[in-house]
């Protein structure tokens, strides 16, 4: 590799035009892909593997009965004095100020596409009627007038007979369970609540264009602009907190996040820019190599846009910083290899001997980066995929043009130099008494080169000090295995918004008061219904149905709530359906005289509808009804096939009401897929429980895996199907297998990093000592993690498996100078140190620190902690093993010395070709 490299500088120094032009085509052409750039916003997009399981049954689910409704959702609050708790919520005032906030909500319009758009034009309608709109209000049916007329202890009534009344109904006939519009209440006390919670479900749809919700996203930005704008200063007057969200919130936030954190990204380029400036010293260096660095990041978003893998907000703040700070580091190197060689020489022997120095450690250093984020691209995330991919063609293409582009480019700056031109006006000559070269950079690294020579060098020489180093960062090793396994899975929802987010209040309230969790769905697939089956049985829980049945399971699962996380029995179509069409159901399941269904009495046509009381009068139409099935007609209480196969249609288009209850129109409308149900089997059928309120990121985590633990063993015990589906599901999958992940990134990255090294440098001894103590970094940096409270995620895996390539850094270089070094290990160490150790100090480690810095003021917490506390600690973990552990470890047991072929003298006097 020296002899490439010798040959190399000495090509370049001759036919620097030809390696500039080259060198630079390759990625002004990649650049061509940007015109296909397209960003990604979308988080399902995002963070969820395409062939992962819950994507799957998301699909199925979304596909065989109907996607989870979006929710736009109020959490109305009052507030806790220093010394008392919160007093209750529910009074007459505070519901005035419902129906307040309600008429403001249903007056709302939205423009879309030239057309108004009102929350009846998109909200859920299980009735095909009236919005299913889950409020307190509900138990007055929306109407301010009975509110005046039965007063707050009708509500009161309702929180316990919210099942059983007929008055508690809502406007679309269905029961209000108190503890879903109610939070903050003790035990079952919902007369001691202390908040309202109010959700506007609204139909969803799958998205294949981005536009099929266009009209409820319009309507959801048109409502958080009312919120802000009228209803939060009207609740607040009332003394009362207000939080709130959309479905479009967090997609919405993000997006803002990035814009935000706009000037600060800009501003740590600024300051890493104004430090190259300070260590290179010259004006043209510096320039360089921010244009290099900059024709990198661009190639690599066009090379990836042009195959269409589309861009994150992430891409495109961190990577630019990411190269910035990768490049610069090995083109400080460089430069202050060439500015080390003999004034004497000629220039194409500083530029050969210089890249000799240098370019194996610049090459082991950048190729151990791309294979970093080369295995980083395996890992199935989206987002941490896609940022891999354009980091490892980024630093690829950083690398080459650092060799190629940069060199000619150094090579031209020199010889403007030696001609005593002025390097932002080349074709103007100073005086040769003014013409006297910017040596501040070169002084300013002998100064460092200095100390690291006589006080760091000599210091760490000392016997008593290497053990006290070896024993410190042994120790501080075996802490942080221990630590890490204190790592918890997750990413905080809070963590990943802007600080002023007005979600963050209304995460702060879901925790504070909500006493219920998400929906949790039972989905059992191809139910067979025949009666040569006993599927039925096998799921029900009513008389005669097996024991163990499905629902009966789900119900004993509910009595532990700790560690099922499921908060009650499962709603069940099923059961509901066996009940209507029942003999002893009287009002259900009847029919007329010609075999068509009959409604319940309280029911048009059994009755006249008085229009103004809304009350129904008899009036004789149905008196020829009659039930459905005798207990002859049944086998075991059970339906034969043709009878279900008859009666399900009428039981799912059947209204509740107070002589019929069991009714399924509305509450069961999505529970099955009724289509192709003839032939005896139903495809999909899903069973709704909630989970627990989950608070913490670990929650969500377990309730996901206990939930899976029971649908296999429900599937293994009944020879069935069935899979649990919640919205979360597919944002928490991945961290079900985490660790697996974590472990298999990092190991085969050390894995690959230990290879290269072994190509490089020939040497076993030396890559095993780099191995040995990039596993120590990456453990330390774990520890760090743990200490801080840094969540295991797809962001942290991608950060440690990257801490392993910029880690390379703090190491290749000093074990290089130390191997090409003379005499003992200790005086290998010494001009180590003195020569390279100055490099890694002001080149790399003062390069990172001063850009991560900045970072700390980022108003996204995401940043603060994944791209500040984690770089800050990777680049001050790694400047203390490259600078302290390795020496002393390569005093005590490095590899031998490395022979050097001698350096080749110049026979043919270099070209005087220009631009």
């Amino acid at each position: 590799m020296s002899t490439f490299f010798r040959r190399h500088g000495v090509f370049v120094t001759r036919h620097p035009l030809l390696v500039l032009c080259a060198s630079l085509l390759v990625p002004i052409l990649l650049c061509i892909g940007l015109i296909r750039f397209k960003v990604e916003t979308r988080p399902e997009k995002l963070w969820v593997s395409p062939g992962s399981q819950t994507a799957y049954e998301k699909q199925y689910f979304d596909s065989h009965l109907a996607p989870f409704y979006r929710i736009e959702q109020l959490v109305l609050a009052t507030s806790a004095s220093d010394q008392l708790e919160a007093p209750t919520i529910v009074n007459d005032n505070n519901f005035k100020l419902l129906f307040q906030i309600q008429k403001k909500i249903d007056d709302l319009r939205a423009n879309y596409s030239g057309s108004t758009v009102s929350l009846a034009d998109i909200c859920l309608k299980p009735l095909s009627t009236d919005c299913a709109t889950q409020s307190v209000l509900q138990y007055f049916q929306l109407d301010p007038k009975k509110h005046d007329d039965l007063g707050i202890d009708h509500a009161k009534f309702c929180f316990e007979h919210y099942s059983s009344e007929e008055t508690c109904l809502s406007t679309f006939q269905s029961p209000i369970d108190p503890s879903t519009i109610l939070g903050g209440f003790p035990g079952s006390n919902f007369t001691e609540a202390s908040a309202f919670v109010i959700t506007y479900p609204v139909n969803n749809k799958v998205e294949t264009t981005g536009q099929e919700n266009g009209k409820a996203m319009a309507w959801e930005r048109a409502y958080i602009n009312l919120v802000k704008e009228e209803i939060l200063p009207m609740v607040l007057a009332q003394n009362l907190t207000l939080s709130f969200s959309s479905e479009s919130s967090i997609k919405d936030e993000l997006n803002r996040e990035s814009t935000a954190d706009a000037i600060t990204i800009v501003i740590s380029y600024i300051v890493m820019f104004a430090y190259i400036s300070f260590t290179l010293g010259d004006r043209p260096s510096r320039l360089w190599a921010l244009f290099v660095s900059s024709k990198s990041v661009l190639g690599s978003m066009g090379f990836f846009s042009a195959v269409g893998v589309k861009s994150t907000l992430i891409i495109m703040e961190v990577i630019p910083f990411l190269v910035l700070a990768v490049g610069v580091d090995n083109m400080c190197i460089l430069v202050h290899a060439v500015k080390r060689q003999p004034d004497g020489i000629v220039l194409e022997e500083r530029i050969s001997n210089a890249l000799v120095e240098v370019g194996p450690s610049i090459t082991l250093a950048s190729l151990a980066e791309v294979l970093a984020f080369s295995v980083s691209a395996i890992n199935p995330m989206p987002a941490t995929r896609a940022f891999s991919m354009f980091a490892a063609m980024a630093v690829l293409l950083d690398f080459v043009l650092q060799v190629t582009a940069f060199v000619a480019l150094i090579v031209y700056d020199f010889r403007r130099a030696e001609d005593g031109r002025i390097d932002c006006v080349p074709c103007a000559r100073l005086k040769s008494s003014t013409v006297a070269g910017d040596n501040g950079g070169h002084q300013r690294l002998h100064f460092v080169a200095r100390y690291m020579k006589d006080f760091h060098g000599p210091i760490l020489g000392y016997r008593p000090v290497k053990f006290i180093v070896i024993a410190v960062f042994v120790g501080l090793a075996f802490a942080s295995i221990a630590m890490s396994t204190r790592l918890q899975p997750g990413l905080e929802q809070k963590i990943v918004l802007p600080r002023d987010s007005y979600l963050q209040g209304y995460f702060d309230d879901l925790q504070k008061y909500m006493k219920v969790g998400p929906p949790l769905y039972f989905v059992v697939k191809n139910f067979n219904y025949s009666s040569a089956s006993e599927n039925t049985n096998q799921i029900c829980s009513i008389n005669q149905c097996n024991s163990n049945s499905l629902l009966n399971e789900i119900a004993r699962q509910s009595l532990s709530p700790e560690t099922s996380y499921i908060a009650k029995p499962a709603a069940s179509w099923l059961d509901d359906f066996l009940i209507w069409m029942s003999p002893e159901a009287f009002g259900c399941c009847r029919k007329f005289v010609n075999g068509n269904y009959c409604p319940p009495d309280d029911q048009p046509p059994c009755c006249q509808l008085d229009q103004d009381s809304g009350s129904c009068s008899s009036n004789g139409a149905c008196n020829n009804c009659t039930t459905c099935f005798l207990h002859s007609d049944l086998h075991n209480g059970r339906p034969s096939t043709t009878q279900f196969r008859e009666k399900l249609p009428w039981f799912l288009d059947a209204l509740p009401s107070s002589d019929c209850s069991k009714g399924g129109k509305g509450a069961y409308s999505t529970s099955l897929d009724h289509s192709g149900y003839e032939n005896g089997i139903i495809q999909a059928s899903a069973f709704r429980t909630y989970h627990t309120p989950l608070n913490k990121q670990t929650d969500y985590v377990n309730s996901l895996r206990a939930a899976r633990d029971f649908s296999s063993q429900m599937s293994k015990d009944l020879q069935m199907e069935i899979f649990p589906y919640s919205v979360f599901h597919i944002f928490f999958e991945q961290y079900l297998s985490v660790w697996k992940t974590a472990i298999m990134n990092i190991c085969v990255c050390l894995g690959a990093v230990f290879v290269v090294c072994f190509v490089v440098t020939s040497s076993l001894w030396a890559s095993a000592i780099i191995l040995i103590v990039l596993a120590m970094i990456v453990l330390d940096l774990m520890g760090v993690m743990a200490v801080l409270g840094i969540q295991l995620n797809a962001i942290s895996i991608v950060n440690l498996v990257m801490s392993i390539g910029i880690a390379v850094e703090f190491c290749v270089h000093i074990t290089h100078a130390f191997m090409i070094g003379i005499g003992d290990r200790e005086n290998r160490v010494r001009q180590a140190l003195s020569t390279m150790g100055a490099s890694v100090f002001s080149g790399i480690t003062l390069t990172k620190l001063v850009g991560v810095i900045v970072l700390r003021f980022a108003k996204s917490e995401v940043f603060v902690v994944y791209y500040f506390q984690m770089y800050l600690a990777l680049v001050l973990i790694g400047f203390l093993h490259g600078l302290i552990f390795l020496p002393v470890v390569l005093s005590l047991c490095g590899p031998p010395q490395k022979t050097m072929k001698p350096i080749e003298q110049s026979q043919t006097p270099p070209s005087n070709e220009q631009t």
